[in-house]
């Protein structure tokens, strides 16, 4: 069973690129690849110009600290901790002193700025994923992935959430890869990758909802 089958694609500075497919095509192989949670069996994977797949377990760690922001679909905050406590724990984990205008713009542009003193079991779900997106961004990383990001919001929520990936992406110049399953989400997206038996099958660029469902529609038949 090859999970991916030589797979390669390059993601620039500042684009938001989607990664859609049928269950099983690869999609989380994909992402955990890129981000270094996985090893490849062949092939390079190359980050602000670190080959990672070489990288032992500390080099990998300190990659990632500084390099690459996660966000996912079930949050993942800790729930003793504050909004501003969970989304500086990146920091505080590197024993790094939060710069306090980017906290400040960070809080306000995620719309925390009154809740950073309420703790998770105090938020809505997109509050707490806000808190998740502020928590990704905060150390300035060179790529964000954001795993099904959606997935557990309701439809407002959800469109509010993607705007805010829009808005980092377009804002922060954000480099941000993400795997959905919706439409709606892929479509923000510059480019939307489709994969099929762990291979990119398609690519759309700037495309619609009607466009991906159409894609999407022929890989699943």
């Amino acid at each position: 069973m090859h999970a991916l089958r030589g797979v390669s694609l390059d993601v620039a500075r500042g684009n938001l690129v989607a990664v859609m497919g049928p269950s099983g095509s690869g999609k989380s192989t994909l992402m955990h690849t890129l981000a270094g949670l996985d090893k490849p069996t062949s092939g390079t994977v190359t980050i602000a110009g670190t080959e990672i797949t070489q990288l032992d377990d500390a080099d990998m760690t300190r990659l990632r600290r500084d390099h690459i922001g996660f966000v996912f679909q079930f949050f993942n905050l800790l729930p003793m901790l504050t909004a501003e406590e969970n989304v500086l724990l990146p920091l505080s984990i590197a024993g790094e002193r939060p710069d306090s205008d980017w906290l400040e713009e960070l809080m306000a542009k995620t719309g925390l700025s009154d809740r950073r003193k309420h703790r998770p079991s105090e938020l809505s779900g997109g509050q707490q994923q806000r808190v998740a997106i502020a928590r990704a961004l905060v150390t300035r990383p060179t790529i964000l992935f954001a795993d099904e990001p959606t997935g557990n919001l309701d439809s407002k929520t959800g469109g509010e959430i993607l705007d805010l990936l829009r808005d980092s992406a377009r804002d922060y110049q954000q480099t941000i890869v993400m795997v959905t399953h919706e439409a709606r989400a892929a479509s923000i997206a510059d480019r939307i990758m489709f994969l099929a038996d762990g291979l990119i099958v398609k690519e759309l660029t700037d495309a619609d909802q009607a466009q991906v469902l159409e894609v999407m529609s022929t890989l699943q038949s």
